[in-house]
């Protein structure tokens, strides 16, 4: 992504970092795309979509590029609307690790199912998936509570995912 260096003439540096509609300020085109595809049928974005959305990153990005383009995104679209505090690095990460086991489980289980699959048969798999209080069989609600986890990755404290040690 180009983006200059050169500050607009026409406004100052101080709105212009504060910008909604500033190039830096917006989503990458990668989540656009996604976030497009995902609200194509839907009329609000709930914790369906956000599961699609994280669904479809893992698909088409794999799980690590995921969590990068899932977390920017959201990051980016809760900052222009005004309000950043709804993003959550922990939660976002959680969801993005669940959806890739889930995935890679499918893969490994049927491979052909994998290419040809679509999210709602995804999600018929694996209802748990759309269950939003999901996380709390892993994390206290004291530690998604926290600023720390807000801001940081917090590994879950209550039980450990499916595919780590117990």
């Amino acid at each position: 992504m180009n983006h200059s260096t050169q500050p607009d003439r026409h406004r100052d540096t101080q709105a212009d970092s504060q910008s909604d509609t500033h190039p830096a300020a917006l989503p990458s085109p990668a989540f656009r795309q996604l976030m497009a595809e995902v609200m194509a049928d839907a009329e609000r974005f709930g914790h369906r979509q956000h599961v699609q959305l994280t669904w479809l990153a893992v698909r088409r990005h794999g799980a690590s590029q995921a969590v990068e383009l899932v977390g920017e995104g959201i990051r980016r679209t809760a900052t222009a609307a005004g309000a950043p505090q709804k993003f959550h690095v922990t939660m976002t990460r959680a969801w993005v690790e669940l959806v890739a086991h889930h995935l890679a489980a499918d893969d490994g289980a049927n491979p052909a199912r994998a290419a040809g699959a679509d999210f709602d048969a995804f999600a018929a798999r694996h209802p748990e998936l759309l269950d939003k209080a999901l996380l709390s069989r892993f994390y206290t609600p004291q530690t998604l509570a926290a600023d720390t986890s807000r801001t940081t990755w917090i590994e879950p404290d209550l039980a450990p995912f499916p595919w780590q040690p117990a």
